[in-house]
């Protein structure tokens, strides 16, 4: 059993296609295909089924795959650790960040680092929490910066900063002169929330319950395009805005902190227990604001 079956057979499971899995590896799909069923023939059962264009796990398949998981973190953690003591880190580093935090906190922190590891190359993942997470146990992103707390008891979390949710008002509402707003305020006015599967709406519902107040959201903004980027290089940093967005005629402007239990948004990093850089070489646990 060898260790790139292991990964290859991973790939596969994780993108549902042998060609996806292919491209993913760098790998024609006859060769990953050949070392998967060399893999299977080795366990003496099949780990997928063949339908079509797509595959999908057999029972024992779903069995091996945390396995072969917990072998592809170990042994990335192994040679993560030997190059670290050696002081020849290197390779890749993938971060995964919800969009909400990536375009303010990442810059000048990636720049701080780029200074500190210039050999090895960053990109960053924007997904909404859930799938940074799947992501991550699949080992297809070194760590990820997300709201805290996180569901899930396999990750290892530690807070960067916590800051104030805002309420965004139009220049002519009747709060918009005031530094703060308790959301009792604004409980009949209509929300303009980002849509169903964001932590940042869930934050948002979270303050409002814990006020004992339904929002009446009007409207789901959708969230900016998701990209994987390339991000070595410090850039601009626009001002952040936190919170709820009421609707209304006129340009919005940030109006006040709001005033609740839980008007604060914790924001960290977050990684495997185990680590999986199967990239393998960078220096994933030496990010830090």
């Amino acid at each position: 059993m060898q260790i790139h079956q292991l990964r290859y057979f991973c790939a596969v499971a994780r993108t549902g296609s042998f060609t996806r899995a292919a491209q993913h590896e760098h790998l024609a799909q006859p060769s990953l295909s050949q070392q998967v069923r060399k893999l299977e023939d080795e366990l003496g059962t099949r780990l997928f089924d063949r339908l079509g264009r797509t595959v999908r796990l057999t029972q024992m398949g779903e069995a091996f795959l945390p396995r072969a998981e917990a072998i592809l973190r170990q042994v990335g953690a192994a040679k993560l650790e030997i190059q670290e003591m050696a002081g020849t880190e290197q390779g890749k580093l993938v971060i995964g960040a919800i969009p909400t935090i990536a375009p303010y906190f990442l810059p000048s922190c990636l720049a701080s680092f780029a200074r500190k590891f210039p050999r090895v190359q960053v990109s960053v993942v924007e997904e909404i929490t859930n799938e940074l997470l799947n992501r991550m146990q699949a080992g297809a992103i070194d760590l990820a910066l997300l709201a805290l707390p996180i569901p899930a008891t396999h990750c290892l979390s530690h807070e960067l900063f916590r800051e104030r949710l805002y309420v965004v008002l139009p220049v002519n509402h009747r709060l918009a002169s005031l530094p703060r707003v308790h959301l009792k305020q604004i409980e009949n006015d209509p929300f303009l929330l980002l849509k169903e599967g964001h932590c940042f709406r869930e934050n948002t519902l979270s303050a409002c319950g814990r006020a004992r107040l339904q929002p009446n959201v009007v409207q789901r903004l959708p969230p900016r395009r998701n990209r994987a980027t390339q991000a070595t290089l410090p850039q601009p940093r626009p001002p952040r805005l936190s919170g709820a967005f009421t609707a209304g005629s006129g340009a919005a402007r940030c109006a006040a902190t709001v005033q609740a239990r839980g008007g604060l948004r914790r924001g960290g990093h977050v990684q495997i227990k185990s680590l999986h850089p199967a990239r393998g070489h960078a220096p994933s646990n030496s990010f830090r604001a």
